[in-house]
């Protein structure tokens, strides 16, 4: 049965929502947080460190004020510990993805290479020129979408594999494929904090080491610099009570997904998740690949349904990165931002929101097509 608007209007993030349903248990962490005196560095910061590190199969984690800073922090280490070379050594970046990624390589003195993405928004292996040498490469699972597929592990003898996991790292169980990830909890994310928030995930003692004293200032010997990339106490206290929830919420959002996937199938809307990879998939963004998709917004806007455009230009088409060797206008992450529209997807939508939402994507195609 088709679903009427009736006064629905539905926000693109379910945060408020999710708060609703959690408030008392976030308030007493919080209280019991306030109430101990310990702000920073503190029993529930090694606590959330801990089940970082299981949820992600490794041996340690450190957090710290943001996905940004984590991905700085892995870069940094690469270029004084891994990559400690006059030249400055190559990193191969997808050119659909956030600014961010690109931009702690840089400032770590990497020359990035950019790279072509495919139409699910993933970077196109088969585009590598296998003529330049690359000591880093980055694998970004763009919406969500897992990294760990035996394509790309066969990357391995290419360079070093650094996962900007900040929205993928829910994907494929958990298991990571580089010698060190960043992940986020930006409050967009699965497993958002009511802030910035960030971690470092890694097996390497070394790595762990850095990132500990670089979020501190350089401490506790001073033998480097860093930054003040601390999680407070009560971050990770609250953290910790959403942690319980994860695993419900990533399964509401599998629901979410299939059906909406299941509903387009034939409509000449697509949505940018792999069916073959579609369990392994962490359901980040429910982002469809569609004409006219200035027209679908808006449409959907009229009927008070709050979307978002991620990415609207790739990175070779920003002035910044132009000097760096890339694909040109005709690419696929070029036709991808033209395209790309991202729907409200969250665990906290009702079945009526639910069928709402796809009922007047369903609706633009039609009027499309007629």
């Amino acid at each position: 049965m088709k679903i009427t608007s009736s006064g629905l209007k539905i926000p693109f993030t379910g945060i408020k929502k999710q708060y609703s349903t959690i408030r008392n248990e976030i308030l007493d962490a919080t209280d019991e947080v306030l109430r101990s005196g310990q702000l920073m560095n503190g029993n529930y910061t090694a606590e959330f460190e801990n089940w970082l590190a299981r949820r992600n199969h490794v041996k340690y984690a450190v957090t710290c004020h943001s996905g940004t800073q984590a991905l700085e922090i892995i870069a940094e280490f690469g270029r004084k510990y891994i990559h400690p070379v006059p030249v400055p050594p190559r990193a191969l970046i997808p050119s659909f993805t956030y600014a961010a990624t690109a931009n702690a390589f840089i400032r770590a003195g990497y020359e990035i290479v950019l790279l072509d993405t495919n139409f699910h928004g993933m970077a196109d292996y088969g585009k590598i020129d296998n003529n330049i040498s690359y000591q880093v490469i980055v694998q970004v699972g763009m919406f969500g979408a897992s990294v760990s597929n035996a394509r790309v592990k066969n990357l391995k003898g290419m360079g070093v594999i650094v996962e900007d996991a900040a929205q993928h790292w829910l994907s494929d169980n958990g298991n990571r494929t580089g010698f060190a990830a960043a992940l986020s909890f930006d409050p967009m994310k699965n497993l958002g904090n009511y802030g910035n928030g960030g971690a470092v995930v890694t097996d390497d003692l070394n790595m762990l080491e850095f990132a500990r004293g670089w979020r501190d200032n350089g401490k506790p010997d001073h033998g480097l610099t860093g930054s003040n990339s601390r999680m407070s106490e009560i971050d990770c206290a609250q953290m910790l009570v959403k942690s319980r929830y994860i695993d419900a919420w990533q399964k509401r959002r599998g629901v979410i997904v299939r059906y909406w996937m299941d509903r387009l199938r034939g409509s000449g809307i697509r949505s940018l998740i792999d069916e073959t990879n579609y369990s392994t998939h962490a359901y980040h963004k429910f982002v469809v690949d569609v004409d006219c998709r200035d027209l679908l917004k808006r449409h959907l806007d009229l009927h008070k349904i709050e979307t978002r455009i991620h990415y609207p230009q790739p990175l070779h088409e920003m002035p910044v990165y132009q000097k760096c060797q890339g694909p040109d206008i005709l690419s696929g992450a070029s036709a991808l931002s033209r395209r790309a529209l991202s729907l409200p997807c969250y665990p906290e939508l009702t079945d009526l929101e639910v069928e709402y939402i796809i009922d007047q994507v369903l609706d633009f195609s039609s009027e499309k097509h007629s």
